[in-house]
């Protein structure tokens, strides 16, 4: 479980195919602080530490999340967001982050507001995610409070910090982002539909 605050950007400095999975090398602050087996978000992806050297890890995604994530677009060179699993004593100053993603949205504005970006994003609503106003949502692993929301879209305010010490300054107009809906907002969702 992770709460949605970034612990540090890493760089993806290698690239490998083993049969339909991909192995990607991450340099990071954190890399050198790690252990095989952990669980770390990268762009809100949980994905397991499997090697680490000096300030490097590498972690395996399979053909499903590659294919069900932007992992697949990454290429060398790309800056993701990194944060350690939440541990049983730590506060929330997030929300809830399972690390599950559930589906790609774009980016569709940026607006510079003078000390403050306003960024809005598209996803296809068909899938039956929604945000509410105010309400949380996870775009590439970060937590974030939505400013407006409207069918199959949404606004985010991100202050000057998170702009420069996450991937958001990297994001432009067409940027494909990983989205993760609140788990409250689901689990309310799936009640609806159910017959108890």
């Amino acid at each position: 479980m992770f709460t949605g605050i970034i612990e540090a950007i890493g760089n993806i400095v290698d690239i490998q195919k083993d049969k339909e999975n991909t192995i990607f090398t991450v340099e990071s602050p954190l890399s050198k602080e790690l252990k095989i087996d952990q669980s770390l978000a990268h762009n809100g992806v949980c994905l397991t530490v499997t090697h680490i050297e000096d300030n490097k890890h590498q972690v395996v995604a399979i053909h499903e999340t590659l294919q069900k994530t932007t992992l697949g677009d990454w290429k060398i060179g790309d800056i993701v967001n990194l944060e350690r699993s939440m541990p049983s004593h730590g506060r929330f100053d997030g929300h809830i982050v399972q690390g599950h993603v559930d589906q790609i949205g774009e980016c569709i504005s940026v607006v510079d507001e003078q000390g403050s970006w306003r960024f809005t994003f598209q996803y296809d609503p068909s899938t039956k995610n929604f945000t509410v106003e105010k309400g949380s949502i996870c775009v590439n692993g970060a937590s974030l409070t939505v400013v407006d929301d409207a069918k199959g879209q949404f606004s985010v305010a991100i202050i000057p910090y998170t702009f420069e010490h996450t991937n958001f300054h990297k994001i432009e107009k067409g940027t494909r982002i990983n989205l993760e809906f609140d788990i409250l907002g689901k689990y309310i969702q799936k009640l609806k539909t159910l017959d108890l």
